[in-house]
């Protein structure tokens, strides 16, 4: 009787990356012992600063230029396409596609652009994607998102966006190319923005809508291209003086309520505008639209009536 015994194999070492080989790749803005935050398995190509405090996690492709700014944390499976700059603090989660190129027939792959800029102390949630601008380097500004912004899961920012500040993106939301979200605007779940479409300031849209025109500061959206007062929660949780808050419902209420001309709403906003700088904003919105102004609800809700 004979018994087969298989050899057991040899283990092959893997290589531990050394400072030598990641300097042929990669840019440290600090002594080389900064690599320790650099895991093994991420791929790093082209010009990439990476500083100490930044981490870059495990099986992340980076492919220069590429800027990460201090305590940025790309968790696992981060893929960036530079040039892409991102702030402090920032934290891409695993999924996250950045960089790449625009969904444009025009645009083939590797064709240079202006890219993506992402502000400081940001959430970028997992596989959100956000495209690199349309213009070529030079020729135009990058794919911009401010500081604070938090985008969750599957949302996306097309090419030549633009994200301000303390703006909330929840689970996918879709901004078509050159749109422009305004400062702590909130867009719900599967909301969904025009090409070249804007929202205002401190707007907040529900939820499960699209829109083909322009959406004003301060307002309350509810259905598609249907705003139906003024965010008078989100306003007084930002600190917005009762003053403003009550002239916001007095000049939505006397210029969008009842059907205007545009050239008629704006002379009311301007001069309701002219003691509260909130109302001025929304009337220099209205003034500069070039998509149109959603329109109003013929009924008011308990917000606008208060």
């Amino acid at each position: 009787m004979f018994q087969f015994i298989m050899p057991t194999p040899t283990p092959t070492p893997t290589p531990t990356p050394t400072p030598s080989t990641i300097q042929n790749t990669l840019t440290i803005n600090t002594p080389v012992q900064a690599v320790g935050s650099i895991h093994p398995t991420a791929i790093i190509t082209g010009d990439v600063s990476i500083p100490a405090t930044a981490i870059v996690g495990p099986y992340c492709v980076l492919d220069g230029p590429i800027t990460l700014g201090e305590n940025v944390r790309l968790v696992a499976h981060v893929c960036i396409k530079g040039p892409v700059t991102i702030g402090e603090g920032t934290i891409l989660y695993p999924g996250a596609s950045i960089g790449y190129e625009p969904q444009d027939l025009k645009i083939k792959l590797g064709t240079p652009t202006s890219g993506v800029v992402i502000g400081s102390n940001c959430q970028i949630r997992e596989h959100v994607t956000i495209h690199s601008s349309s213009k070529a380097p030079g020729q135009g500004p990058p794919t911009t998102i401010g500081d604070r912004v938090f985008m969750m899961v599957n949302s996306h920012a097309g090419h030549d966006v633009r994200i301000d500040n303390d703006a909330i993106l929840v689970n996918a939301v879709l901004l078509a190319g050159h749109a422009h979200v305004g400062r702590s605007a909130t867009l719900s779940g599967c909301a969904c923005i025009h090409q070249f479409g804007r929202v205002g300031a401190y707007a907040f849209v529900t939820g499960l809508t699209g829109h083909s025109r322009d959406i004003p500061p301060f307002v309350i959206v509810g259905a598609r291209n249907l705003m139906f007062g003024i965010n008078a929660v989100g306003l007084r949780r930002a600190g917005f003086p009762r003053e403003h808050i009550t002239a916001l419902r007095v000049a939505f209420r006397v210029a969008f309520r009842t059907p205007r001309m545009r050239v008629e709403q704006i002379a009311i906003l301007r001069e309701m505008g002219a003691n509260c700088p909130p109302v001025a904003e929304m009337a220099e919105f209205v003034a500069t639209t070039k998509r149109g102004i959603i329109a109003c609800s013929g009924a008011a809700d308990q917000e606008d009536e208060e």
